[in-house]
């Protein structure tokens, strides 16, 4: 089970803005990540609480920030309900899309889960709901995603496979690479890996 702690920053200035502090795991079922974030100061700011299915698919989402809460699962699309504290401004979303993502770097696990991509594989093109900081306010990207590496080092935990996935924003243009092993992102925009307590599972 990784256990470990991210350092999130914004990707074109790098400012500081969280530490996630995670563990997630592998079972029959799927996959589940639970994180709590905090400010660099070290005040609370959120949590994410993601549950896919064996399929890659998002069977349940919980996010908190910023005194918003929200909700959500794979349902006719992708459905959610977003909710301040007092539930007096709680809206419900629903998207023909095929998943969530978000700041937080489980949601690049689960969409690499998702698209289950090989190297010769063309680009896939993937459609989710982003909730984005601070009030998780929910819109609709359209990414391509391509599997351009994958690479197995010899560790003293034994082999691990290093996955490069080149990511591009259908609507901008803009290009990155996200490096992930196992269920543990080693390396993105806006994310460093800064603590891990064991190695990363490894999906069937």
């Amino acid at each position: 089970m990784p256990r470990g702690r991210y350092s999130l920053h914004d990707p074109h200035d790098h400012t500081p803005l969280a530490q996630e502090h995670f563990q997630c795991a592998t079972g029959p079922s799927g996959w589940r990540y639970v994180s709590r974030l905090t400010t660099p100061s070290g005040d609370h700011r959120g949590s994410v609480d993601l549950t896919l299915d064996d399929l890659g698919r998002p069977i349940r989402l919980e996010l908190h920030a910023a005194h918003w809460q929200v909700r959500g699962a794979a349902l006719d699309g992708v459905t959610w309900v977003r909710t301040d504290p007092t539930g007096t401004q709680a809206t419900e979303g629903n998207v023909r899309a095929h998943a969530f993502t978000g700041t937080s770097p489980a949601f690049l696990v689960a969409t690499a889960r998702l698209l289950r991509l090989t190297p010769s594989a063309a680009a896939t093109r993937v459609r989710l709901v982003a909730f984005t900081d601070p009030v998780l306010a929910p819109r609709t990207v359209d990414q391509s995603w391509a599997l351009v590496d994958s690479e197995t080092h010899t560790t003293d935990n034994g082999p691990l496979t290093v996955d490069a996935y080149q990511v591009t924003a259908l609507d901008t243009g803009e290009q990155h690479v996200v490096h992930l092993a196992g269920d543990v992102v080693l390396a993105a925009p806006g994310v460093e890996l800064e603590d891990l307590e064991s190695p990363p599972s490894v999906f069937s």
